[in-house]
């Protein structure tokens, strides 16, 4: 099991080309992987209360 963790699809890399874009991947990854709290409140509920809702919609609405 000695496979490469990045492997060229298309065309030829060089050795420099490679660890560019591995150095790119993992300051990428570096960077998301500071995990920043954001409070989101409550989820919005999947059901509707129909008496909290209009009488009619027309079929050409958004909502």
């Amino acid at each position: 099991m000695n496979a490469p963790d990045i492997r060229v699809e298309k065309g030829h890399a060089e050795p420099e080309e490679v660890a560019a874009i591995t150095a790119v991947l993992l300051a990428r990854a570096a960077a998301q992987s500071s995990p920043t709290e954001t409070h989101r409140g409550r989820p919005r509920a999947g059901w509707r209360r129909l008496e909290r809702e209009g009488g009619f919609r027309a079929p050409h609405s958004w909502h």
